[in-house]
């Protein structure tokens, strides 16, 4: 079956101008035009339509979605296999926070107690899962399924302080690294700061740390995009930045 733009929009429920602006990025674009100039689209648009939509809803942007599917290997059964694990996932964590909020409102409501370390057990482990679904395989490859797991277990231990410490800490790594990039040398008592304060959020979840470890993971902030975005968003060039400061710090200086 064949749709026009207007009627694939009315059928998956997104909008003429999102088709319209796949089609321009070139992440959907239609099987044909008809003799008055319409987009028309066939079962095969209608997929991969399935498919952007599924990885929209697990967080997945654009630009990642479109190497994805424009990739020659794109298996679209393998993928849909993998989407409904990761749903499931997402549902598992879903409840996960139901249950902390409810048992919230519980002792609230002084029908039970909660220990501190539960309140903020939902929250961790939605981290964990994020980070894992995000950069689990890199990590893993990069560090070993051993330290990984040790990594994850240290954060699902932290107690109310410490949890409260570790994202603090995160955002005062972040504000100072912005401050830092404004000097332009990351061997400057800002910079040599927030690589400082980076190693100790890092020591929140490492089970022990090595400047080597820490100047490798540093590089891979800048290799990998998606933890390039992460800090870039306080400055287009945080993450080589980072890098430089951290390779001072720990003596890896290329």
């Amino acid at each position: 079956m064949e749709y026009t733009v207007q009627k694939l929009g009315e059928l998956a429920g997104v909008s003429t101008r999102t088709l319209r602006y796949y089609d321009e990025i070139g992440i959907l674009k239609p099987a044909r035009k008809n003799s008055s100039g319409y987009r028309i689209y066939g079962q095969r648009e209608v997929d991969r339509l399935q498919q952007i939509l599924f990885y929209r809803e697990l967080g997945v942007d654009l630009k990642s979605i479109k190497k994805i599917v424009t990739d020659p290997a794109f298996d679209g059964a393998d993928a849909l296999k993998r989407h409904r694990q990761q749903l499931v996932e997402k549902r598992r964590q879903l409840d996960l926070l139901i249950m902390n909020v409810e048992k919230t409102i519980s002792a609230a409501e002084g029908k039970s107690s909660m220990a501190d370390k539960e309140k903020f057990e939902g929250f961790k482990q939605q981290l964990i899962e994020d980070n894992e679904q995000q950069y689990g395989q890199e990590i893993r490859e990069k560090y070993g399924n051993e330290e990984v797991d040790k990594s994850n277990a240290r954060m699902l231990n932290m107690n109310e302080q410490q949890y409260r410490q570790f994202t603090q800490l995160e955002q005062e790594v972040l504000a100072v690294l912005r401050e830092a990039c404004e000097t332009g040398d990351p061997s400057s008592e800002t910079a040599q700061k927030a690589a400082d304060l980076h190693k100790q959020w890092l020591a929140f979840t490492w089970p022990s740390y090595s400047k080597e470890a820490h100047a490798g993971l540093a590089q891979m902030y800048v290799d990998d995009e998606r933890f390039a975005a992460y800090y870039n968003k306080v400055h287009p060039k945080a993450a080589e930045f980072l890098r430089d400061a951290v390779h001072i710090y720990t003596g890896f200086k290329k």
